[in-house]
């Protein structure tokens, strides 16, 4: 139980933990995106009309699975122009169901110094355990030094940097992708903030498309970097990332659906088709993530 008497997360009862799911939606009905930006999206994953769930109905919907959930927004306001959903919404609404949501926050790098602090409070007050970037909605270059301060202060935090990574299904078909620059998603970006973080956690999010043999070169020289299986179904994998996955990078691989666009039980269907070792299996689907997260004693 918690300070309030709820139940805390229980690591023996779950079956799994996705470490990549989206509050789209805020309490006022605010999306997280403006609505061109999100019909691009669900134009791409062919998820047009899906629910947009709160982050109660997500709790709900993991509670039921046996299942635990990350959780954020992605704050885009420089580049975009579109209000965040409040991090601290996000961080107590997962606060109200922890024994299955962990929260991530998102600050923009375009914010400086206000969103150093910001991170800082909301590690120490709001228990955030990470942060995702989305450099190409963001319109920021993972290397940049503009961003350092802020990667400073998570590590010494000692939070976790999730970045997206590859091609995006946001702004897709829009003309001029809705001014999304996919070059600030290459992987390689992210190996410069790996060097000069060395004990900075890290996530690459998703199989890299175009850059999957950047990511893993990444991902296999960094000790401290690892990738998500979020946002592709696993029948698409590309084979060396199933072949990393089941040798070199059988610790650093995390399983990872993008929900809601992408749930849990279309993930878990095909990725029981994948030719991943049995002994590799837990690993990818709770056992790594645990570590990462600090859930375990190790």
């Amino acid at each position: 139980m918690d300070l309030n008497g709820r139940a805390a997360l229980d690591l023996d009862r779950l079956t799994a933990i996705d470490v990549h799911t989206h509050a789209e939606i805020a309490k006022d009905g605010r999306l997280s995106l403006s609505p061109e930006l999100f019909g691009a999206s669900e134009e791409y994953f062919k998820a047009q009309g899906h629910r947009r769930p709160t982050i109660a109905e997500t709790a709900a919907y993991y509670r039921e699975r046996r299942m635990a959930a990350v959780v954020f927004t992605v704050d885009a306001e420089h580049a975009t122009g579109h209000p965040r959903i409040s991090n601290e919404e996000v961080a107590e609404g997962c606060a109200e169901h922890p024994d299955v949501l962990i929260p991530f926050a998102s600050v923009d790098p375009h914010k400086g110094r206000a969103g150093v602090r910001e991170a800082r409070r909301l590690v120490q007050e709001h228990g955030v355990r990470g942060f995702k970037f989305h450099p190409s909605i963001q319109g920021f270059a993972p290397d940049d030094r503009m961003a350092y301060p802020l990667y400073e202060a998570i590590e010494e935090l000692g939070a976790i940097a999730l970045f997206h990574t590859g091609q995006t299904g946001i702004g897709a078909g829009v003309p001029g992708g809705g001014g999304i620059r996919l070059k600030y998603s290459d992987p390689m970006l992210v190996d410069d903030v790996a060097v000069d973080f060395p004990e900075l956690r890290i996530i690459l999010a998703h199989p890299s498309f175009p850059w999957q043999d950047e990511a893993l070169a990444v991902a296999t020289h960094k000790p401290h970097v690892h990738i998500d299986l979020s946002g592709w179904s696993p029948k698409y994998f590309p084979p060396q990332l199933v072949r990393y996955a089941n040798s070199l990078l059988k610790d650093k691989v995390l399983f990872g659906s993008d929900y809601p666009v992408i749930t849990p039980d279309r993930w878990l269907a095909d990725f029981d088709e994948l030719e991943i070792k049995p002994e590799v299996r837990p690993r990818i689907l709770k056992d790594n993530a645990a570590r990462l997260l600090g859930l375990t004693g190790s």
